[in-house]
């Protein structure tokens, strides 16, 4: 396999199942819809838009950035940084298509952990029941609700539709009380066999739509990935970080 076969199979390898229409195309973005057409087949893409480099346009595929020249000769993978700015601005693009995403997940379709009073922060994270880091994330609950922290979790089975753990993660939404069949499940009990009505497989979707591809992934209320599993303080840390700029920014 030559290094181009190989760009080939790394690309398809974060593709996601997502499309979009290819109404009032510019000249530069069918290029780059070609481009990727030709070098990846079964690529799906969420959007195609004018990059901050210039000559290129920006391209997301499975919650993942590339960039192609407006003439498709030349594709790019990786981070590109504002020097000036000092912001990662693959990041901060990836974030908006995560956040507008993840926000269309009703509450009710979430296993939510709240502190008593009003969250100063709300995240949400994708979890794995049988996921060691899941499993010490949750059992540090009560620490993250303590420092104003809302989590709120989506299912992201890493072995797949139909496996054990996307079976105990049904189990666990089938419950009467969700909350405390998920808290056992992450200390180890096996949750009762049921099966119902879920969103499961959704949030697996969506976990792949966004890029995740480990557990726990958290992410921050502007869709901005702030890491796995996080010490409660240094989760706290990440948050103020993140929302820092914006405070800066009123």
């Amino acid at each position: 396999m030559n290094r181009f076969q190989q760009a080939g199979t790394a690309l398809a390898a974060i593709l996601a199942f997502h499309g979009v229409g290819h109404a009032a195309e510019s000249a530069a973005d069918a290029a780059a819809r070609k481009a990727l057409s030709e070098l990846v087949p079964q690529a799906k893409i969420d959007a195609i838009e004018q990059a901050p480099l210039p000559g290129y346009r920006q391209v997301i595929v499975g919650g993942q950035m590339v960039y192609v020249s407006d003439d498709g000769k030349y594709l790019l993978q990786g981070s590109l940084f504002d020097t000036k700015s000092k912001r990662d601005l693959t990041a901060t693009r990836l974030a908006v298509d995560t956040k507008h995403k993840v926000d269309a997940v009703p509450e009710d379709k979430r296993i939510v952990f709240a502190p008593s009073g009003k969250p100063k922060y709300k995240v949400t994270v994708f979890t794995d029941i049988d996921c060691g880091y899941c499993r010490k994330l949750h059992s540090q609950i009560a620490e993250y609700n303590q420092r104003g922290i809302e989590i709120d979790y989506l299912f992201f089975p890493r072995s797949g539709i139909g496996t054990p753990s996307y079976d105990k993660a049904v189990s666990v939404w089938c419950a009467k009380d969700r909350k405390a069949a998920f808290t056992a499940a992450k200390a180890g009990a096996n949750p009762a066999p049921l099966k119902c009505d879920n969103p499961v497989a959704d949030q697996f979707t969506l976990g792949t739509k966004v890029g995740v591809d480990a557990t726990p992934t958290v992410l921050a209320p502007d869709g901005t990935r702030i890491g796995g599993y996080l010490p409660p303080d240094e989760m706290l840390a990440r948050l103020q970080a993140v929302s820092a700029p914006a405070l800066a920014g009123n």
